[in-house]
């Protein structure tokens, strides 16, 4: 697998110099080939490295310091541009073979899309996986204009794959009218408009069981983060982001890898996104990595 740190050259805050003896891998899907309203989210995993110089090694909302977790930043994998299937593959092939090496994979995206490609692999490892998806959208569209790939379905993907009893959708509100029937009668779980207050009735009933948890900054109203592709007003804010992020951690659930996506640096010129977004990365990375 060929990555690439970008223009910068820069790593996660605190990243060892060697994947070997890590025991989490931060890795970069830069893909937006499928934006379907506003590209440059591929810009994203290397704008929250940026991003990640300015925070604090340690966390006072989890008394944890960086240096207590063992993680290596693998930089951005090099992705065929326009090529939404070929990129989707080699997702998948490199998260295979991150998992057989034991690594906790944190991925940075990138378009939602490139979830999917993960959740197969993370399937085949942990067959009973469920996911936490936390976003403003449904995305369980079938298509899109005609389209099977695209950042629109990969929730749908993922209900087909694991079993919509198996997938919890926290802080929706944007879909297409069939996307919530399709919510109330497969069998999964949404909670509408909100995170936290639902996520914690949750998580007793998901104890002891692997977790596969993915994050669409676009849950946050676009107040807290208008850098992303498909902003949607009436989101929660960055503190509720944040408490969810902990209760996770606080809860008995084995998550066993996660992702952020949709960061679109582009239209947020003071920065506020990716700098909420690698807050976001370093708690997940001493909440979730254990």
């Amino acid at each position: 697998m060929v990555f690439d740190h970008g223009y910068s050259g820069k790593v996660f805050i605190m990243s060892r110099p060697e994947e070997e003896p890590a025991d989490a891998v931060i890795y970069g899907m830069p893909m937006d080939w499928t934006a379907s309203f506003r590209p440059g989210s591929r810009l994203g995993p290397n704008r929250i490295r940026e991003a990640s110089i300015g925070l604090e090694e340690y966390s006072p909302y989890l008394d944890r310091h960086l240096e207590e977790v063992n993680y290596f930043d693998a930089g951005d994998m090099m992705l065929p541009f326009g090529n939404a299937a070929r990129s989707l593959d080699i997702i998948e092939g490199y998260m295979d073979e991150l998992l057989a090496k034991g690594k906790y994979p944190l991925g940075l995206g990138g378009e939602h899309l490139v979830t999917w490609p993960v959740l197969k692999a993370i399937h085949r490892k942990y067959p009973d996986v469920a996911v936490i998806h936390i976003d403003a959208h449904a995305d369980l569209r079938e298509e899109y204009e005609g389209e099977v790939l695209s950042h629109s379905t990969p929730i749908r993907k993922a209900c087909g794959l694991l079993g919509p009893e198996n997938v919890y959708s926290f802080g929706i509100r944007s879909g297409m009218r069939e996307e919530f029937q399709y919510a109330k009668e497969s069998g999964m779980y949404m909670a509408k408009y909100e995170v936290l207050q639902p996520l914690q009735e949750i998580l007793p009933k998901l104890a002891g069981r692997p977790v596969y948890v993915t994050i669409d900054i676009d849950v946050l109203d676009p107040a807290y983060a208008p850098g992303t592709g498909t902003a949607e007003a009436g989101g929660i804010s960055s503190k509720e982001l944040l408490s969810s992020i902990h209760a996770i951690a606080a809860s008995d659930l084995n998550v066993i890898g996660s992702d952020l996506v949709e960061v679109a640096p582009a239209y947020d010129p003071t920065e506020q996104t990716q700098i909420a977004a690698s807050k976001f990365v370093r708690e997940m990375l001493l909440g979730f990595v254990k």
